[in-house]
């Protein structure tokens, strides 16, 4: 690799800088970066020029941007960090760039590659079930819920701007772009619906782009599509925030709004429970909400960082083995252990090396439980999971895609032009 050139002043800040950004060729612009350099992995669309890099045995995205936007996208980035909001990691910026030729060139904003993630567009290019676009719009639901919540304007939600994780059935999604946003103590009501309708807007477009490249049914009706985003996160947002009142003889109603708000995969921290005067209406309003009530669980219990669709569905596990075990009434956290130790981590094992890029193993799992149940259906009695490990392998996972950044694979390695290339970008 070319040594960088001596008439270069970089200029590198992070948090934790790595040494070795400085082998990276800072000195050619990004577009012409050589392959050897590059990671092939799936990407979306960007208005910017972007690009996947191997730095010390892991990937980052580096995007080339002007100096002032890209130090405010990497504080406000880091900000949604630290309210664990879901986002890409920022790694730093670096500017100072110069051609050989003493021709100045754009600063970079480097993040951290998210393992196990997606664009919707190579989600598309895959063989999934038909409501994927739905999926699709309900994680994104959710993920504008919650930067909401946080205070964060976002200004250009789209699909492109997100990138998706399988957890479980479902999808969970993160914001990839923050160019655009702002970070305010509390939004106001008209802040909240522009963002919707510029959700609304692009991605009833994306889904139309998509149709016209044949990747998605032409019956499908993408202004429906993008009308369900509005009534998703509506329904969402008043589960919440919403003040409910009731009867005062109704009072069981206050554990029926916390345990709603836990299936939805949030925690309640305070309720604001008021009684009129005579005593006879009773109304309560989440105070502190706070997501991830699943997954937050199965951390304590087991250690294992997961989705919180995939954590709903590993404790019915774990409720399930404690059942049949008959240990009700020992100490959770003892029960945890050996169904971890016993269940979950022998049947992951079971993979083979080769194929554990292919999901996470979080969500292998998951799977694994549904092809258990499938087996089972099928012969008519309990399939051990060592039978349903045998038969997934066999079957299932080789056919599946790879989901984790392969650090052996070039660019040129895929298709040109198609989605999911390396032409396509990721960062917005």
């Amino acid at each position: 690799m070319s040594p960088t050139p001596a008439r270069q002043q970089l200029q590198i800040t992070a948090a934790s800088p790595d040494p070795a950004l400085l082998d990276l060729p800072w000195h050619i612009p990004l577009e012409q970066w050589p392959t050897e350099t590059l990671a092939a992995l799936p990407r979306g669309i960007s208005r910017h020029i972007v690009r996947f890099a191997r730095l010390s045995g892991r990937v980052i995205a580096v995007k080339e941007i002007g100096e002032t936007v890209a130090y405010r996208e990497y504080e406000l980035l880091r900000q949604l960090r630290r309210l664990d909001v879901p986002s890409v990691e920022p790694v730093g910026v670096i500017t100072g760039r110069r051609s050989p030729e003493g021709e100045p060139l754009e600063a970079v904003l480097i993040t951290q590659h998210l393992q196990f993630s997606l664009p919707y567009r190579s989600l598309f290019s895959q063989s999934l079930r038909p409501d994927t676009a739905t999926r699709l719009i309900d994680a994104l639901a959710v993920l504008l819920v919650r930067l909401h919540l946080a205070g964060f304007y976002w200004g250009d939600v789209s699909l492109s701007n997100t990138l998706f994780r399988r957890d479980a059935e479902t999808f969970a999604a993160y914001l990839v772009d923050a160019e655009t946003g702002d970070l305010h103590q509390k939004l106001t009501d008209g802040q909240r619906g522009y963002d919707l309708e510029v959700a609304r807007v692009n991605i009833i477009g994306e889904l139309m782009d998509l149709q016209a490249g044949e990747f998605l049914e032409e019956d499908v009706d993408a202004v429906a599509i993008g009308d369900a985003l509005a009534e998703r996160y509506g329904e969402l947002w008043r589960a919440l925030t919403e003040t409910e009142s009731f009867g005062y003889g109704e009072r069981w109603r206050v554990q029926a709004r916390i345990d709603r708000l836990n299936d939805l995969g949030f925690d309640v921290g305070e309720l604001d429970i008021t009684t009129d005067v005579d005593g006879t209406t009773v109304r309560i309003q989440p105070k502190v909400v706070e997501s991830g009530h699943h997954s937050r669980r199965l951390m304590r219990l087991t250690g294992l960082d997961v989705g919180e669709h995939q954590a709903r569905r590993l404790l019915n596990d774990l409720d399930e083995y404690r059942a049949a075990t008959d240990r009700q009434a020992e100490d959770e956290s003892f029960v945890a252990h050996d169904w971890l130790t016993e269940v979950f981590e022998p049947a992951v094992r079971k993979v083979p090396r080769e194929l554990r890029g292919k999901l996470e193993p979080a969500q292998i799992f998951h799977e694994l439980l549904d092809h258990r149940w499938y087996l089972s259906q099928q012969q008519h009695r309990d399939v051990p999971m060592k039978e349903t490990v045998k038969s997934y392998v066999k079957h299932i996972l080789p056919n599946r895609p790879d989901e984790q950044a392969i650090l052996g694979v070039q660019p040129g390695d895929l298709r040109e032009g198609e989605p999911g290339s390396a032409d396509d970008e990721l960062i917005g």
